[in-house]
């Protein structure tokens, strides 16, 4: 197998190429940023020239496609569509190529921004919400399906929620100018906020908030999985905790471990429920992180003088 990884210095990218350093030959596809791994081989270019995406596709077996943008217009249909259109039609001319894994986002159905009084399933239609990046997601998503039907290719998406890494989580519930992704909880709230007080996110019907995420090593097990196994072929799977976040949950389990108050934030958005049962069903994947794993490896983790947080897309 020759494995090429597109997004490859990005969250995923990195621990996908540490996780299989060793047993796969793998190629990465960088673009503004080196990749500094012992074994793995770095082709520099952009997923939106044809001869960078066919230098780097040179007798590859396999792909994972990482390589995303998020609300930057300029950017994104690049990426996200002309991209992936090489990739695909490279993969589709391809004397050796065996299998494509997308990972795509729950954003292609509008995770919390619409409601959805049930589990959302892999068949739930496509809902872009407003804006340019879950419209990626959604046509990523529609391309490989399409080259599925027209070509044959071999082709599995894997759909996931927000994914957490390190302290990602910890940061996430920040009501400072530090805060990771979104909301932003400072500007949905009046008046002071105890210092490292985290929010309690209510949703549209003023219930704590249920809100989904996966785990940064899950997805990439979820991944490594979906390479080989017959199942995955020409399917989308969510790719999420058994449960998604409850705000009441994290707040109660901060307050309890942590000593953390927690402030009300009322928000438009609505609860969700990512149903990841046909991964576990068809592919014997498992998530490890549950709720407390995911709050307290968040706020153990420790970072080294040489290993400054640094955000390079916000969520």
């Amino acid at each position: 197998m020759t494995l090429l990884v597109t997004g490859a210095t990005g969250k995923v990218g990195r621990a996908l190429i540490e996780r299989l350093a060793g047993e796969r030959q793998i190629r990465a596809l960088c673009h503004n940023r080196p990749l500094d791994v012992d074994g793995v081989e770095c082709v520099f270019g952009t997923i939106a020239d044809r001869g960078d995406v066919a230098r780097a596709m040179a007798g590859v077996t396999h792909i994972v496609h990482l390589a995303t943008c998020k609300e930057t217009p300029d950017d994104i249909m690049d990426v996200a569509v002309k991209g992936l259109f090489w990739l695909l039609e490279q993969a589709r001319e391809s004397a050796t190529f065996e299998r494509f894994v997308l990972v795509g986002g729950d954003a292609a159905v509008g995770h919390f921004v619409y409601k959805h009084p049930a589990p959302i399933t892999e068949s739930a239609p496509h809902t872009a919400y407003q804006g340019c990046y879950a419209l990626s997601k959604v046509l990523e998503e529609v391309m490989l399906e399409q080259y599925q039907i027209a070509y044959g290719l071999s082709g599995t998406c894997l759909r996931a929620p927000w994914i957490m890494d390190r302290d990602d989580f910890r940061y996430s519930l920040s009501f400072g100018p530090d805060q990771f992704g979104g909301p932003p909880w400072r500007e949905l709230v009046d008046g002071d906020v105890p210092a490292g007080a985290v929010p309690l996110a209510l949703d549209a019907d003023g219930s704590p908030l249920k809100r989904n995420f996966v785990h940064v090593s899950d997805l990439v097990e979820a991944i490594v999985v979906a390479l080989d196994h017959p199942a995955a072929l020409g399917q989308t799977f969510n790719i999420a905790m058994d449960e998604p976040v409850d705000y009441q949950r994290v707040a109660d389990h901060l307050a309890a471990t942590q000593g953390l108050a927690s402030v009300t934030v009322p928000t438009p958005y609505h609860s969700t429920w990512l149903d990841n049962a046909k991964a576990k069903l068809q592919l014997g994947w498992r998530p490890q992180y549950d709720t407390e794993r995911l709050i307290d490896a968040a706020w153990a983790y420790e970072r080294a003088p040489d290993d400054p947080r640094k955000v390079w897309y916000p969520g």
